[in-house]
């Protein structure tokens, strides 16, 4: 009988391996650009850079430690050097897809941190395999810019998955889509007309504003925005600003907000203020041949009629008065129903003496 040797029955102790096969082991060593595995087989298995990562410069040795254990994928069973060719990142990306593809059937959520922004849209990468999301399919509204989604963990569906193409689309619009939608149905359930709820400015035009109530928007009226007039709605409110609405109307999926609240409705206490007879200072608003009208709060015009201004003639308040002037009248009448107020700057005149006297 012959004597094997030590060397046979040490090459007889360790594995055979084949291409295509996965292998685990253990880190020995570690270099910028390739990672040495101990797989139990008579030669070190090599990892290089470009089969570990996507990342064209990353650092190995910032990513992998001596003593950790890894599962690889066999390339070549000798390299050419004596050497054992291993792959890592086709090995995730075959996990990665499978896993992907899972996903896609079960319309499973994911979570990813996005790798790229592209011209056309997002790339995320998900055990190196790698998802492109559409610029249509980042946001429900309209994106100019998705620079602002890089290095963002984003969640999104998988919607088409076809690896042989090498395409792989994600969703991430439906997903906003659903939540607006949810939100929306528990807003309305739980809003009704008279409530004051919390909200933020989403945009401002010249007719009003509209507020994000978290889950719909509501519109703020440039004639809701103060109980006196309103110009310009840009010049009181700014996008992002935080406010306290009244829900004035629902009508479907329709909310007109206010911020003229009852209790502070100017014309509650007018009877008391604006009694005939008062003495009162306003400002001039505006002016036609008739007369002027005269702001004395915010919410409470009065007239003064051109006969009213002066004992003397006047042809047209213009001649005598400005806007934006302030003067002092006399409350000659007070209709609260209607909610008219007319005002007169003759009464407080003092008559003039009579000139004339007869003769004895």
């Amino acid at each position: 009988m012959s004597e094997v040797s030590f060397e046979q029955m040490l090459e007889e102790s360790l594995k055979t391996i084949r291409t295509g096969e996965v292998v685990e082991g253990t880190v020995i060593g570690v270099k910028e650009d390739e990672i040495i595995l101990n797989i139990g087989y008579k030669s070190d298995g090599i990892i290089s850079r470009s089969e570990y990562t996507n990342e064209p410069n990353a650092d190995l040795t910032k990513m992998v430690s001596v003593g950790d254990t890894m599962e690889a994928k066999v390339l070549k069973v000798n390299d050419g050097e004596g050497q054992v060719a291993l792959t890592y990142k086709r090995l995730a990306a075959e996990r990665g897809s499978k896993r992907l593809e899972e996903a896609f059937e079960n319309k499973e959520v994911l979570t990813a941190k996005v790798a790229q922004v592209l011209d056309g849209g997002l790339s995320v990468i998900i055990d190196e395999s790698r998802i492109f999301i559409p610029a249509s399919l980042v946001s429900d509204t309209y994106e100019k810019n998705l620079e602002k989604y890089a290095g963002q963990e984003i969640e999104f569906v998988i919607t088409e998955f076809n690896p042989k193409r090498r395409r792989i689309i994600g969703d991430r619009k439906q997903l906003l889509v659903a939540k607006k939608a949810q939100m929306q149905k528990e807003l309305f359930e739980r809003i009704a007309v008279g409530d004051v709820v919390e909200g933020v400015v989403k945009n401002v035009t010249d007719f009003g504003a509209f507020v994000d109530l978290g889950g719909a928007d509501g519109l703020l009226h440039i004639s809701e925005m103060s109980w006196g007039r309103v110009e310009n709605p840009k010049k009181l409110f700014k996008a992002g600003e935080k406010l306290t609405v009244l829900i004035k109307d629902i009508k479907g999926d329709k909310i007109a907000l206010s911020l003229k609240f009852p209790d502070t409705n100017p014309w509650l206490n007018a009877g008391e203020k604006y009694a005939v007879g008062n003495i009162v200072e306003g400002k001039v608003a505006r002016m036609t041949d008739f007369g002027a009208f005269v702001e004395l709060e915010p919410g409470v015009d009065a007239l003064l009629h051109v006969s009213q201004i002066s004992r003397e003639h006047v042809e047209k308040p213009a001649d005598v008065l400005s806007v934006g002037q302030v003067i002092t009248a006399k409350v000659v009448d007070l209709n609260e129903k209607d909610k008219k107020i007319s005002l007169s700057m003759k009464a407080l005149e003092t008559a003039p003496e009579a000139e004339d006297q007869e003769e004895e």
